[in-house]
């Protein structure tokens, strides 16, 4: 692994929830040479395009191409995690070249394995961990249904009891998420500030 961040933002959240748009919009908001986006899906679903001669682009999209692979990409990905939980951390911190910035953001960590590979490979002071919730009405109108052997699976399910969040931040209206983003974007200048003085 490379040199360590200064700061790990790490996002879950169900389905339709809203992480990518929580995640994207920090994003906008920050300066891009200092920050950058670690999506541990990223490398999953690479390499399920690549070993199934899918479409990468559409599979990266929120389209009803990506639905439609989901589930055998799951049940392959699992098998690779179970026989190392940190798979597909390393390789979507490689990627993205993560090494190159001081913050980043993990915008879908799914399992607690995702939140432990990264406490036992950085400092645990630099880690935020943040839960998006939304109510489940409003996923539907963001074209979530919910699937038998995937809403109840643990790329759904496996945070549902874990309670030591920094912030949950519910996303059912813009006021919140507004909110947070100036906060963290505040947080990020004086960690950056304060690092380069």
């Amino acid at each position: 692994m490379g040199p360590n961040p200064k700061c790990i933002y790490i996002f879950s959240g169900k389905r339709k929830s809203g992480k990518d748009y929580v995640t994207d919009r920090l994003y906008d908001k920050l300066n891009h040479d200092n920050v950058i986006i670690i999506k541990l899906s990223a490398p999953i679903k690479s390499l399920h395009a690549e070993k199934n001669d899918l479409d990468l682009k559409n599979l990266l999209s929120p389209l009803e191409y990506k639905e439609a692979h989901r589930k055998a990409m799951v049940e392959w990905s699992e098998k690779l995690r179970n026989e190392d939980y940190g798979v597909f951390c390393r390789a979507a911190i490689q990627m993205s070249k993560a090494e190159n910035y001081p913050v980043w953001i993990v915008s879908d960590a799914r399992r607690k394995t995702d939140i432990k590979w990264f406490k036992e490979n950085y400092n645990n002071e630099i880690i935020k961990l943040y839960r998006i919730v939304c109510d489940d009405g409003i996923r539907k109108q963001r074209g979530w249904e919910f699937t038998e052997g995937i809403d109840d699976k643990e790329t759904e399910c496996g945070l549902d009891d874990f309670d030591n969040w920094d912030q949950i931040i519910e996303n059912n209206s813009s006021d919140e998420v507004d909110a947070f983003i100036n906060e963290t974007i505040e947080h990020v200048y004086s960690l950056l500030n304060g690092a380069n003085s």
